[in-house]
């Protein structure tokens, strides 16, 4: 080839003697770049989600951080928190009150928790007598937050069935166990005292504080059907006594009722005839008290007066009848008579 035809290919190709590759656009080379970083934030981002090395922890939540197998003693309290794959792990645990319903009618599959209750067979026990009994109750209690990680390291994630199960039965068969099956019904709310107060004090015992008791309600006592027949012989028998104690006392209140009434009429006629008594005492008082001033005021003056006016009244009767016998009382002791001759039939008293 001419030196010319090579000076030309040379000089198109960048003036140099060797022969080297174009470049690539200036976009693509940041592209490349631009790719390079967001390969590698693919990849972190791949490995976050496979590793996965952090938590979130929600409210009524406690985390408990496992580091080669050993648990850390202070729990991860609700938020967000970082550990070291394959090295850590978080163990996330609910420390929300948890309900434990035993209920007679609770089967196999009724194991479960069921929203948020857990569902458990009634508590079979004996009475005093040998006598089984059934007992239902309501369990209310949550995991203790601050001693939640000795509580799992301890007892394991099935702490509850470990914990609270056996307490309840063994409790419920002890306080039962001292009372006759008649007895339950009469006594209820004592028993359900004692399972509470019981309850509380075995758990109460436990170390490291696992468990706070919320409530330990009894709603059922399921008894054998000759008892349940015996009782309800009592109550009606305990009926019909009180209706014919009642009867006699509302007979017992009639007669009291009117022996109160009839003694009542008698105290007021008794008070009424002694009101007449005094009445007619008072009245005679009266009576002679005015006699005793009638008599103090009579003097002989006052008689010789009333005699002379007598006297002139008979005088003046004597004018107009002179036929007229008059007899005189000496003294004055006695109002004199004047009798009309004429008229036999007539008579007339006239007072002095």
């Amino acid at each position: 080839m001419p030196a010319d035809m090579n000076d030309y290919f040379n000089k198109k190709n960048g003036g140099g003697g060797e022969n080297r590759p174009p470049k690539p656009p200036q976009f693509i080379q940041d592209f490349g770049k631009k790719a390079t970083l967001l390969y590698v934030v693919v990849i972190v981002a791949a490995l976050l989600i496979f590793f996965k090395p952090f938590v979130v922890i929600n409210s009524g939540e406690v985390g408990i951080l496992k580091t080669a197998g050993k648990f850390d003693p202070k729990p991860l309290t609700p938020g967000f928190h970082l550990f070291i794959p394959a090295i850590q792990d978080v163990i996330v645990v609910d420390t929300k009150v948890r309900i434990v319903n035993y209920k007679s009618t609770a089967g196999e599959g009724d194991f479960n928790r069921r929203g948020g209750v857990l569902i458990k067979p009634a508590i079979e026990v004996l009475d005093a007598r040998g006598l089984p009994v059934n007992i239902e109750l309501t369990v209310q209690y949550r995991l203790n937050p601050e001693n939640a990680p000795q509580t799992i390291a301890e007892w394991g994630l099935n702490w509850e069935e470990k914990i609270i199960n056996p307490v309840v039965r063994d409790v419920v068969r002890n306080v039962i166990g001292r009372y006759k099956a008649e007895e339950l019904p009469v006594k209820r709310n004592e028993i359900a005292i004692k399972i509470q107060n019981d309850v509380a004090k075995e758990i109460d015992k436990l170390e490291h504080d696992p468990v706070e008791l919320v409530a330990v309600q009894l709603r059922s006592i399921i008894l054998p059907s000759k008892i349940k027949d015996q009782i309800e012989r009592v109550q009606i028998a305990k009926q019909e006594a009180e209706r014919v104690k009642y009867e006699v006392l509302r007979a017992q209140q009639e007669a009291e009722k009117k022996a109160a009434l009839a003694k009542g009429t008698a105290e007021a006629k008794k008070i009424q005839a002694q009101g007449e008594a005094d009445k007619i005492r008072i009245e005679a008082e009266a009576q002679a008290k005015a006699n005793r001033l009638i008599s103090d005021s009579l003097t002989n003056e006052l008689l010789q007066l009333r005699q002379i006016e007598v006297q002139g009244k008979f005088n003046e009767a004597l004018k107009t009848n002179s036929d007229a016998k008059i007899f005189l009382t000496p003294g004055g002791a006695v109002p004199n008579i004047w009798i009309d001759s004429k008229d036999k039939q007539k008579s007339t008293s006239v007072e002095r």
